[in-house]
C-alpha cells in the first residue's frame, strides 16, 4: 500500500474518535480531567485491545464458535468487561468526581481501544476501501467509546446513590455497554445508517449528561461552600463546645485520650479548610481562572496523613459522620492533592 494510499485511510479510522474525545474535554466548563490521566485512559484502551487480540485465538478455539456468533456475544462481554476495570478501579478510590469525569475517561478508554484495533484491521485487509475505514472510524472506534463512557456514567451514578464498595452496582452499566456492543455488532442497520446513527444519538446524549452533571456540581458546590465555612466559624469560635459537634467530641473522651480527641478537632478542621479550598478551585476554573498551585496544600496533607494515623481506624469511625467522606467529598480531596 502506497503512502498516499495508506494516510486517508488510517486518517478516517483513528482520527474521528480522538475529535470527539477532544469536544468532551473542551466542552467541560470545569476542566476537572488532567491531560495526563486521560492519556492513562486511552494507554489502558490500547493495551486492553491488545489483551483482546491475544485472547481472540484462545477463546474461539477453547469455545469451539465461529467468527460471527463470538463477535456477537463473546467479544462485546470480553472487550467491555477488560475496559470497564480501569474505570471501576478510577471510580472507586475516589478519582472521579462527576458523570462529565466518567464519561471522559469512558471515552478515553474507549478510543485508544478503537485506535489499536482499526491499526490490526488496516494492516490485515490493507485492500479495504477507503469507505470501509470511515464505518469503522465513525463508526466502531466510537461504538467502543460511547459503549465505555455509557458504563462509566451509569456506573458513578449508582455508585453515588449507595453505600460504597459494592461491586455489583457496575453490573447495570456493563450490562447496558454490552448490549449496545452486541447489538452493534448484530449489524441490524446497514454500516452507513448504523454509523450515522451513533454520531447523531451519541453526542446528544453526552450533552444531555454534561448539562445536568454542570448543573447539579454548580448546586453542589453552592450548598456545600456554605456548609463548610459555617462549620469552619463553628470549630474556630468559642462557642464551640455548646455546639452538636462540641458535646459529641466531648462524649468522646470517655473512649479515647485527651491527644487524640484534640487531634480529631484538628483533623476535622483541616478536612474542612481542604474542603473550601477545593471548591474555590472549582468555582475559578468555571469562570475561566488559572489557579496557581498553595505551596501549602502539600504541608496540609502531610498534616492530614499524620492526624489519621494518629487518631487510628477507630477514632476515624467515631469521627465520620461529621468528616466529608462520601465520594464525591474524597475526590475533591484527590483533585486538590494533585494541583
Amino acid at each position: 500500500m502506497s503512502i498516499l494510499t495508506f494516510i486517508p485511510r488510517i486518517a478516517a479510522s483513528v482520527l474521528p474518535v480522538f475529535f470527539f474525545l477532544t469536544a468532551l474535554v473542551f466542552i467541560d466548563s470545569y476542566k476537572l480531567v488532567r491531560l495526563r490521566t486521560i492519556l492513562v485512559s486511552i494507554l489502558t484502551g490500547a493495551a486492553v485491545a491488545a489483551v483482546c487480540y491475544v485472547a481472540c485465538s484462545g477463546l474461539l478455539e477453547a469455545l469451539n464458535l465461529e467468527l460471527k456468533p463470538y463477535s456477537r456475544y463473546v467479544a462485546p462481554l470480553v472487550e467491555e468487561t477488560l475496559k470497564a476495570v480501569f474505570l471501576v478501579y478510577l471510580i472507586r478510590t475516589s478519582k472521579v468526581g462527576f458523570l462529565v469525569d466518567a464519561a471522559i475517561h469512558g471515552f478515553a478508554i474507549g478510543a485508544g481501544f478503537g485506535f489499536i484495533e482499526n491499526i490490526y484491521y488496516l494492516q490485515s485487509v490493507p485492500e479495504a476501501s477507503l469507505g470501509t475505514w470511515i464505518v469503522r472510524g465513525f463508526g466502531t472506534a466510537i461504538m467502543h467509546g460511547g459503549a465505555t463512557a455509557i458504563f462509566g456514567m451509569v456506573s458513578k451514578s449508582l455508585y453515588d446513590r449507595a453505600a460504597p464498595g459494592r461491586l455489583h452496582l457496575f453490573l447495570p452499566g456493563l450490562g447496558l455497554a454490552y448490549a449496545l456492543h452486541s447489538l452493534f455488532n448484530h449489524f441490524v442497520l446497514p454500516p452507513l445508517l448504523s454509523t450515522a446513527s451513533l454520531i447523531i444519538v451519541f453526542p446528544l446524549v453526552i450533552v444531555l449528561v454534561f448539562h445536568q452533571s454542570e448543573q447539579a456540581t454548580r448546586e453542589w458546590l453552592g450548598v456545600g461552600f456554605d456548609t463548610d465555612q459555617e462549620l469552619l466559624k463553628l470549630i474556630t469560635s468559642r462557642e464551640f463546645a455548646t455546639t452538636n459537634v462540641g458535646r459529641y467530641l466531648y462524649a468522646l473522651k470517655t473512649r479515647f485520650p485527651g491527644e487524640v480527641i484534640a487531634d480529631m478537632l484538628c483533623l476535622l478542621r483541616l478536612h474542612v479548610e481542604l474542603s473550601i479550598r477545593a471548591k474555590g478551585i472549582l468555582m475559578m476554573r468555571e469562570a475561566g481562572f488559572r489557579v496557581a498551585p498553595d505551596p501549602e496544600v502539600k504541608a496540609k496533607f502531610e498534616e492530614l496523613r499524620y492526624l489519621e494515623k494518629s487518631i487510628g481506624t477507630t477514632g476515624l469511625l467515631a469521627i465520620d459522620p461529621f468528616l466529608h467522606t462520601s465520594s464525591r467529598d474524597l475526590w475533591q480531596l484527590n483533585l486538590l492533592d494533585q494541583t
